[in-house]
């Protein structure tokens, strides 16, 4: 086994095992905190969710196993299975990202019209828009024997057998609008709507600075230190804005556009992508699962709360177990004595 090789086995094995525990922890917040299930992009973030975790338990593994034995793993029939689960799963999850991405445009934008645009109803329809989308591509692989094992990615997924070479202009229109209705459409609506949403928040900052300059000059016996603190403050607001907006569509663009442009350029019959390459970028397009409930959720204070609550729950029960057990061997024990002590 090579350098190259363990550390993209490792790579994968921390990616999936990130990616279960913290896609499983959003699900146990929604399950344990009904203020959670009470909003309707909780509906987007289960359907992310669910998605990710499939990827960890199905394809992970898999490729993890194409990466070792160097050959498909799983037999012609299961890797199949694990091909049309790939395509269904990554299109569902990054248009799950995009129909977030819309309902902060809303709920920015159209504050006050934010409940009567996007209700229960519109977002299980977004989330039925999606698993129909999803299910069109994969149903169209399955049924051209476009799946199986691919040397290039070890791993089970879209993929031309020799065989196959005649299919090869229908084929590249399929992969074409595959990606072009997954990853370019989502890409598209993501940078539209948290470009919006950067747009309304700057011009809110700009009226919180107008308020907040206006009030120093009128307090004109404050302290200096608090005009500073206000004015640094100011500044903060501006920069949070950026860098979120920055990490949705930056970890978007990171995590799929390497493999996104690798499976179209290798379309080209005169291009070879080099193993370790083509594995890497499926690496980087697996970290995206393990980074999305970072992004999404768990770095949020409604989510933090929760987990803290569950963990805390879960060690309190824990001592008191503990303290239960200690205290009844504790009881043995002296009676133990006492008997010694009467025979």
């Amino acid at each position: 086994m090579s350098i190259p090789e363990f550390l993209l086995e490792v790579s994968i094995v921390i990616i999936a095992v990130v990616s279960l525990l913290t896609n499983l922890s959003v699900l146990l917040c929604f399950v344990q905190s009904s203020d959670l299930r009470a909003h309707v992009p909780g509906i987007f973030m289960i359907n992310l969710s669910l998605s990710n975790i499939l990827l960890s338990i199905i394809n992970m593994p898999a490729t993890f196993l194409g990466v070792v034995s160097g050959a498909n793993p799983l037999g012609d029939l299961f890797c199949h299975v694990v091909s049309f689960a790939e395509t269904f799963i990554t299109s569902n999850a990054m248009l799950s990202m995009a129909a977030l991405s819309m309902d902060r445009w809303i709920a920015v934008v159209f504050p006050l019209r934010y409940s009567s645009k996007m209700r229960y109803r519109d977002a299980f329809l977004i989330v039925a828009y999606s698993w129909l989308h999803s299910l069109i591509f994969s149903l169209t692989q399955l049924m051209m024997n476009w799946g199986g094992y691919s040397y290039t990615y070890a791993s089970c997924t879209v993929h031309l057998d020799l065989d196959q070479v005649s299919q090869l202009g229908i084929y590249a229109t399929f992969t074409a609008l595959f990606h072009g209705g997954s990853f370019a459409l989502c890409l598209l609506v993501l940078c539209f709507a948290y470009l919006k949403v950067l747009r309304v928040a700057k011009s809110h900052c700009k009226r919180i600075d107008v308020i907040t300059v206006q009030t120093l000059l009128l307090l004109v016996d404050i302290h200096p230190s608090v005009k500073e603190r206000c004015l640094a403050q100011r500044k903060k607001r501006k920069q949070r804005a950026t860098k979120k907006i920055c990490v949705f569509i930056g970890s978007f663009i990171l995590c799929f556009s390497p493999y996104v442009i690798t499976r179209l350029v290798e379309l080209l019959p005169s291009v070879r992508i080099p193993r370790y390459w083509g594995i890497a970028t499926k690496c980087l397009f697996y970290a995206k699962a393990s980074s999305d409930p970072f992004v999404y959720c768990l770095l949020r204070q409604q989510y933090r709360k929760v987990l803290v609550s569950i963990i805390s729950r879960v060690v309190g029960k824990d001592h008191y177990l503990l303290s239960v057990t200690s205290a009844s061997s504790t009881f043995d024990t002296t009676d133990d004595s006492c008997l010694a002590r009467i025979t």
